[in-house]
């Protein structure tokens, strides 16, 4: 979960709009927030319609957003809201996300993967579970080697593979102790550690993306 502290508020054309005080990086368009502490128009819980650079003035006929290029305000969050406008103010309170990958979401490009042809109901759940934790911790790798991503769209096909790969490698890791796939001969079958070479090379993580 990322929090950003609210410094001024304002409301125009059922669209209301938070300034934060630092640079919401990763926040995108469509993604969940939280809004709490503001006052009761401008808190609760919402998506994203537009992150803009400059002084939001309203909505024109066709239904698009209109900004005054000649004031630019950094770090804003706008998103729908019904009420009575409000002019640009001072205000205090909190921002909160918490970003989740989707670069791969679909289950069945990891039973491909796999080989497996379509999981039985009982392995969907864990298929599932493999996948957006694969997500999770392939986009915090790539983040901690310097890579600025977004949340919804892969950076290229290598990386899907390599996100594909590594929920492939959680889902046979299932039953097995340490590093090893789970056997029945009482003798493992060999390391199934997910950030194998091949891993690092397709996410692009072999080395870091900056100095």
């Amino acid at each position: 979960m990322a929090a950003y502290s609210v410094t001024q508020k304002y409301l125009t054309d059922n669209y209301a709009v938070v300034v934060l005080q630092t640079n919401a990086d990763p926040l995108e368009v469509g993604q969940s927030v939280v809004i709490s502490g503001v006052d009761a128009t401008f808190n609760g819980t919402y998506l994203t319609a537009d992150l803009p650079q400059y002084y939001f003035t309203g909505v024109d006929e066709q239904g698009f957003f209109t900004y005054d290029y000649q004031l630019p305000i950094q770090n804003q969050v706008l998103y729908a809201r019904t009420a009575d406008n409000v002019q640009i103010v001072a205000a205090t309170g909190t921002l909160t996300t918490t970003p989740t990958c989707t670069w791969v979401t679909l289950d069945s490009q990891v039973e491909d993967w796999l080989g497996i042809g379509t999981a039985t109901a009982a392995d969907a759940t864990f298929l599932t579970q493999c996948r957006t934790s694969a997500n999770a911790v392939c986009y915090k790798r790539r983040q901690q080697a310097g890579y600025v991503d977004s949340l919804t769209t892969s950076p290229s096909a290598a990386v899907t593979l390599g996100t594909v790969a590594y929920a492939g490698f959680l889902y046979r890791q299932r039953g097995s102790a340490g590093m090893d796939y789970a056997s029945f001969d009482g003798m493992t079958t060999g390391g199934s550690t997910g950030f194998s070479p091949m891993v690092k090379q397709l996410l692009g993580i072999d080395r870091p993306a900056v100095a």
